[in-house]
């Protein structure tokens, strides 16, 4: 049995829970969770706000531990190896994004908390495709995030050819701003933090922001007019998209990873006589999860806050 715990319903509060997984399929491993981090779309699955919830909900997918056992097709890891899960447990490797090693783009990938059961437990079973091993070294107990928050903002980067004379803004210094302006602080960009908040001003400053502009004056925004090759918006808030899009240079793109729920109300000719951009993007491949832990290794990336122990 494994021991978890769970929301049994929408909105309700997790209680301790145990559960049966039955036989280790030839193609999955189960991890002993070490840590696990607690992301904004735990909540949001814990609540049903987009309406995908399965119940029981074991949420937990910034999974860090040991492989504790390996299904008879495993040939990639080994028991006891340091390993991390992020937001998918497993894919259709059939599809094309599958076969063209855009795992994360597929249509009927298993989310780790939606239809199955997470890491807020002492164990946790994954495809062991989906599970990517961690560098010896790395903290293992600020790790966990870095396995939704942190590959969220560091896939567009590779995803879009970011270079490092780019003149980057990101939008919300929360949980995935903070990891995004380090991310582009060590990727060699000029970093500018877009925040309301006085009190974050220099907190940005310390994780790699170059500049600071307030997101609350306009003053400010419009003189930011044409500076930007790219604006990462992590907020899940309906703002001046359009104030926005006139701070990006031509062929500049505004990028969204956080999950705004309102339409965008956007001034096509704004992208249109300036050929900019709109797009969006999910967490990344595990072969970009992969690249993103050594590139966080090598410029010495962590988070601030750190991540739930999970020791049942």
């Amino acid at each position: 049995m494994i021991k978890a715990f769970a929301a049994l319903e929408p909105n309700g509060k997790l209680q301790p829970f145990e559960y049966d997984p039955g036989v280790l399929k030839p193609d999955e491993v189960e991890i002993d969770v070490k840590y696990c981090g607690i992301c904004h779309s735990d909540i949001s699955v814990i609540d049903n706000e987009w309406g995908i919830g399965e119940y029981p909900v074991v949420p937990g997918h910034e999974v860090v531990g040991t492989i504790a056992a390996v299904g008879d097709r495993v040939t990639s890891l080994q028991v006891g190896q340091v390993v991390g899960l992020g937001w998918h447990s497993g894919y259709c490797n059939t599809c094309p994004p599958c076969n063209e090693g855009d795992q994360n783009l597929c249509a009927t990938a298993q989310a780790t908390i939606v239809g199955h059961h997470g890491g807020f437990a002492d164990k946790v079973r994954a495809s062991a495709k989906s599970v990517i091993p961690v560098p010896e070294g790395m903290d293992l107990e600020s790790a966990g995030p870095l396995f939704c928050g942190g590959i969220t903002v560091f896939n567009p980067l590779v995803q879009f050819n970011i270079e490092p004379t780019s003149k980057v803004g990101v939008i919300g210094i929360g949980g995935l701003g903070h990891m995004a302006l380090q991310f582009l602080n060590a990727w060699g960009c000029e970093v500018t933090a877009f925040t309301s908040s006085e009190s974050k001003k220099q907190e940005a400053l310390k994780l790699g922001a170059h500049h600071i502009l307030n997101s609350r004056d306009d003053d400010e925004l419009a003189a930011a007019e044409g500076m930007f090759d790219l604006i990462i918006s992590t907020v899940n808030v309906k703002l001046e998209w359009n104030l926005y899009l006139s701070t990006l240079k031509p062929k500049g793109r505004l990028h969204f990873v956080g999950a705004t729920l309102e339409p965008l109300d956007i001034n096509a000719f704004a992208l249109i006589m300036q050929q900019r951009s709109i797009s969006g993007s999910p967490v990344g491949s595990p072969a970009t999860i992969a690249k993103m832990l050594d590139f966080a290794q090598l410029h010495d990336i962590s988070l601030w806050s750190k991540s739930l122990v999970s020791r049942m």
